[in-house]
């Protein structure tokens, strides 16, 4: 008897893995594998054999108390996915540099905390910021980690900070919406206050055109 799973099959294997991958990121404190079974609405013995396949590619682990949590495996394909994001958002943060002559970014949530992943200084300015990448702040900090937390909140309006990760700097962003598994912000950060109306407006559509290139 032909015992190969059938294309059905695995793709419902695979819907499952994904899922499972999904509750266990949502869940900060991890999940047991009963909790995991009762959110997926499967047995345990099925969450098992998942468990099994997941934490042999590194992509889930087991903490000390036998909760399961997400692995250096997802880490590691996210920090292979950076640049190919970095890249597709350049565009728009060129454009939106030069057009307000301050230094745009993209911010991406990372560990809790955001995290710059491109960014882009004008290049005509005799002054500008400057930002790094990789530079991390909290989320409850700074326009960029404001932006992200208001878009969880249903506000997808800019918004504008002073002085809160910089004294003297001024910062205004707007979330980037609509691509699958990202949580983000595009802004600007400037040595001379902003004008929330003109800049806030450009920051937004600048996040429209990155959530586009990155959709």
């Amino acid at each position: 008897m032909d015992t190969a799973a059938r294309p059905g099959e695995t793709a419902q294997t695979l819907d499952r893995g994904l899922r499972l991958l999904h509750l266990v990121a949502d869940a900060p404190g991890g999940l047991t594998v009963t909790e995991a079974a009762q959110r997926l609405g499967i047995g345990r013995a099925a969450v098992y054999r998942l468990v099994g396949a997941l934490t042999g590619h590194g992509m889930l682990r087991r903490d000390g108390e036998g909760r399961l949590r997400i692995g250096m495996g997802v880490l590691h394909l996210a920090r292979r996915a950076q640049p190919l994001l970095a890249e597709g958002a350049l565009p728009a943060l060129r454009r939106l540099a030069e057009r307000t002559g301050a230094t745009a970014h993209l911010t991406v949530v990372e560990g809790g905390e955001g995290v710059a992943l491109a960014v882009v200084e004008p290049s005509w300015t005799a002054f500008h910021v400057a930002y790094r990448t990789g530079s991390r702040h909290p989320l409850e900090r700074g326009a960029a980690g404001r932006a992200v937390l208001a878009g969880r909140a249903g506000e997808f309006g800019p918004v504008s900070t002073s002085g809160e990760l910089q004294s003297g700097a001024y910062g205004v962003a707007a979330p980037v919406l609509g691509v699958p598994g990202l949580e983000g912000s595009v802004g600007v950060v400037s040595l001379t206050p902003l004008d929330v109306t003109e800049v806030g407006a450009q920051v937004t559509a600048a996040a429209e055109a990155v959530a586009a290139a990155l959709s």
